[in-house]
């Protein structure tokens, strides 16, 4: 429901000299707090947020596929400490990051994450693997998530369910332990807790329940304490990934459209140094221009780009494809955003899902389910024999992709079917996929190109939807970031279907680790993102004078004689509107009650930017504004407790929303938060 008198509480602006009943909202044509606009530089009201010292950094970049952390010290800020090569592992593939796995005891306790969690539960004995619970690629559960809440569950293969928060809250506080104990190696005298700031790495379409759920999760892992929340900064994965690639050199990167026609691999590409000499022509001619973006600390390539040159970045991982738009600032090199954070879930996670379908219509539906369900660590061994092969995949590779079948799937068919599985392919209308006397099945690289043209082709649609928006037009660069973009096929669509509207796409040549190394990077100096875009209207319900032939007659309320408008939907801040970092939105709230020690506050939210009304479609409530008050006897003299002015100032600008208020009769700080999980 609206603020209304029934909720105990009132709002109202800073300076309003219409008056209003007790307890409830003052009219909005009093208000005098202007909306916030597009800004080229902070305004006087903006705060910029004091950054605690901190003796290191420490990123954890914690995807849906693999994960990783890293960190620098402040001494020496731009110097990334990568963490030590995981144990365990696949043959040819780099190690410093581990699968997203997790595996608990069959109690539910902590037993291991990563390379070591997957390769006990290989060694598992199969009717004791089935009491053991292991979850994978389980950070798409909270993206797909509508509902989420500190009470929802995950299941782990086995088909036994577990309070999501106590899952990553395991993962969280592994990475913690694993990292906390190669820093006081490395640095005896960071014993101290405080001395850590501890990032975390989300998709950028992510909504903020989902953005809080990862904090909870870091409380309950004892990265930091809620007194301490400072200690936690969320950062958003293309974001960082931006941060990174702006301080990158010329031989850092790789040009795909200089790629040669039958490279497979990233390293097989020239350098695009000659792609910049008319560029460099142009520099000549501004040397002033290059000289303050280097002092800046902004790398060679954006040395080459002028103040005000705008870039793409597609951030496509396990689970999401996620996409931002930036321009470069003048004079430190800050980035803007442009357009709010697009994507979906078209990430590598597909390609999987793509084979498992294929193998249902091989060896039927009902019999992967009940294999995954009855041989749940023989399923694992088999998505690790695909992911093997899925890494070769190429636009231009000849010959056949061999994917090892588990014995345990050959016998269990032949059990459950009374056939071999070279029956169930003869038999199959499948006639792509072979099956070879090595007992493996036998795939044509056509066969697994397949495989990954629903999830590419949805993301080159997203990129090229982005890119029609006027917003972003002028964009020079798209950079193609994350584990996902690793892949050459991947890389050869997306060059083949945009280069040729001008776009040059440039893949970094650490591209698993783009993220990971700008969130650390990010931690260091939270104030690189100076503008962003809202991705939602925020606002709430409030009370307004009715006005007869613009407000509906069913939205009438008559109270003690005054005529009322119910359920306005008060603006806070619109969709797609840019945000300065720390810039505030404030508004003042009066308890209704004396003797009142709460005060809560329904958040309202939709995709439209002229919302009216709360019942308006697509507006729904999202979150609570909590209020603790101290105890009335702490008012001074002469200050009525029902009247006590509570002024709270809300950012929208930083990576999660904020809120801070004061009483503004005693000047003392009121605890305020804004919950978006107990919806």
């Amino acid at each position: 429901a609206s603020l209304s008198p029934s909720m105990g509480v009132s709002s109202s602006p800073e300076r309003s000299p219409v008056s209003s009943p007790p307890g409830s909202p003052r009219t909005q044509e009093s208000c005098g707090i202007a909306p916030l606009t597009p800004s080229q530089s902070p305004k006087p009201d903006t705060r910029v947020p004091q950054q605690a010292p901190f003796s290191v950094v420490v990123a954890i970049d914690f995807g849906t596929t693999s994960s990783g952390y890293a960190f620098s010290f402040a001494s020496d800020p731009e110097a990334i400490h990568m963490m030590r090569k995981w144990e365990g592992g696949d043959p040819g593939v780099a190690h410093q990051k581990t699968p997203t796995c997790l595996l608990l005891t069959p109690e539910g306790a902590f037993h291991s994450f990563g390379y070591t969690a997957r390769d006990y539960y290989h060694d598992l004995d199969p009717e004791e693997a089935r009491d053991w619970l292991y979850f994978e690629k389980f950070k798409m559960k909270i993206h797909s998530a509508t509902d989420l809440t500190l009470k929802t569950q995950l299941e782990a293969v086995n088909g036994k369910k577990m309070l999501a928060l106590e899952v990553f809250a395991h993962a969280l506080r592994f990475f913690k332990e694993h990292a906390l104990q190669e820093l006081r190696e490395q640095s005896p005298s960071l014993l101290e807790k405080d001395t850590v700031r501890w990032v975390l790495t989300v998709p950028a379409i992510w909504k903020q329940p989902a953005k809080q759920f990862m904090r909870e999760a870091a409380y309950l892992a004892g990265l930091v304490s809620r007194e301490n929340a400072e200690q936690l900064l969320i950062a958003l994965e293309p974001e960082a990934a931006s941060v990174y690639c702006r301080k990158l050199r010329l031989h850092q990167l790789m040009d795909l459209s200089c790629r040669n026609p039958g490279g497979g691999r990233l390293g097989e590409r020239r350098s695009i140094d000659s792609s910049f000499r008319h560029a460099r022509e142009q520099l000549r001619r501004s040397r002033h221009s290059r000289t303050f973006l280097v002092e800046s600390g902004v790398g060679e390539l954006w040395a080459e780009m002028q103040a005000g040159d705008r870039y793409m970045v597609a951030d496509c991982g396990g689970g999401t494809v996620d996409l931002t738009v930036h321009q470069l600032e003048q004079p430190h090199g800050t980035l803007k955003e442009l357009y709010k954070a697009s994507g979906g879930s078209y990430g590598a996670v597909g390609v999987d899902l793509a084979f498992e379908q294929l193998l249902c219509r091989i060896f039927g539906e009902d019999f992967i389910t009940t294999f995954k369900r009855q041989r749940p660590a023989a399923w694992v061994d088999l998505t690790i024999a695909f992911e093997a092969r899925k890494r070769t995949a190429g636009p231009h590779r000849a010959g056949a992709l061999n994917i090892s079948l588990p014995f345990s799937f050959i016998d269990f068919y032949r059990k459950q079917r009374g056939h071999n599985v070279e029956t169930a392919l003869r038999r199959s209308s499948v006639n792509f996929v072979k099956w070879s006397s090595q007992g493996m099945l036998r795939m044509s690289c056509e066969a697994m190109n397949e495989l990954f043209q629903p999830t590419v082709s949805g993301i080159i649609q997203h990129i090229e939807t982005l890119l029609a928006q006027p917003e972003v037009q002028g964009v020079k660069l798209l950079f193609l970031v994350g584990g996902f973009a690793e892949s050459a096929v991947l890389q050869h669509a997306v060059q083949t279907s945009l280069g040729n509207r001008g776009l040059r796409v440039v893949v970094p040549h650490d591209v698993g680790l783009t993220i990971l190394k700008g969130a650390v990077l990010f931690g260091q100096a939270p104030g690189v993102v100076r503008v962003r875009r809202s991705p939602l209207t925020y606002g709430v319900g409030v009370l307004n004078r009715f006005v007869a032939g613009r407000h509906p007659p069913d939205k009438l309320l008559v109270r003690d004689g005054r005529r009322w408008c119910t359920d306005v939907f008060e603006r806070f801040v619109a969709a797609e509107q840019s945000v300065a970092l720390g810039e505030e939105v404030r508004r003042s709230y009066c308890p209704a009650r004396p003797g009142q020690r709460r005060v809560l506050i329904n958040l309202y939210c939709c995709a439209a930017e002229d919302a009216c009304f709360i019942t308006d479609p697509g507006v729904r409530k999202c979150g609570a504004l909590s209020l603790e008050l101290e105890p009335t006897e702490d008012c001074p003299d002469g200050v009525s407790p029902s009247r006590r002015e509570i002024r709270a100032a809300m950012q929208f600008g930083d990576t999660e929303i904020k809120v801070t208020a004061i009483d503004v009769s005693t000047n003392h700080s009121v605890r305020a938060a804004i919950d978006f999980l107990s919806n």
